[in-house]
């Protein structure tokens, strides 16, 4: 079992999003990864239909398009890629993303889950949380940047760094030179809806 690679090229800046149309205003600034997280905000035809225009706006725009959770979807979609949590992969049919060509990306949290999830060769692994989440309450330790860094040195897969990094914080993930990319939820948005002025910060950010 070994997934497709993602291609050579660094993750970047990798906001998950709630809504399929705030992919459009990223991908314009320069946006090349992103994830669509929409957890229980829809279902049926309408997580369907929300499904279809994230994968079609992001083919417009050549991006590496990562669904969250609903694997079945992605597959029948034909999505870039699929996240899934540490629970989400036990439960998955994993050989039969595999037998697509798809993508895989797979949450961890500590030594122990970047081990199962190592077992899966997957494109990426998450890491996290770096910092204390502003989106969601704390479940697991924070990792921090050291142990970001030393864990990655003995991981061969492109690492995405996800938890509390905002502008104020991102150089300390980008110096340990540990993440291809880094996942962003509140820090590209400005009242709930996409900040280009803050996404293009934090892509110059990334590229220092």
């Amino acid at each position: 079992m070994k997934f497709p690679k993602c291609d050579e090229t660094p993750l970047g800046i990798y906001p998950v999003v709630d809504r399929a149309y705030k992919l459009k205003s990223l991908y314009e600034v320069g946006i090349t990864t992103a994830q669509l997280r929409t957890k229980d905000a829809f279902s049926g035809q309408a997580l369907e239909d929300e499904v279809i225009e994230a994968i079609k706006i992001s083919e417009a725009f050549n991006a590496r398009f990562f669904l969250n959770d609903f694997w079945e979807l992605g597959i029948k979609h034909q999505a870039y890629g699929i996240h899934l949590g540490q629970e989400d992969i036990q439960e998955a049919d994993v050989q039969a993303i595999l037998d697509t060509g798809i993508r895989l990306g797979i949450s961890t949290h500590t030594p122990k889950e970047i081990e199962i999830a190592l077992g899966f060769e997957p494109s990426y692994l998450a890491i996290g949380p770096i910092y204390e989440p502003i989106s969601k309450k704390l479940v697991y330790n924070t990792v921090g940047p050291e142990d970001l860094k030393r864990w990655a040195k003995k991981v061969d897969y492109p690492i995405v760094a996800i938890g509390g990094i905002t502008i104020e914080n991102i150089a300390n993930v980008v110096e340990t030179q540990a993440a291809s990319g880094i996942a962003m939820i509140s820090d590209v948005l400005e009242e709930g809806e996409i900040s280009k002025e803050r996404t293009l910060n934090l892509i110059e950010a990334f590229n220092v």
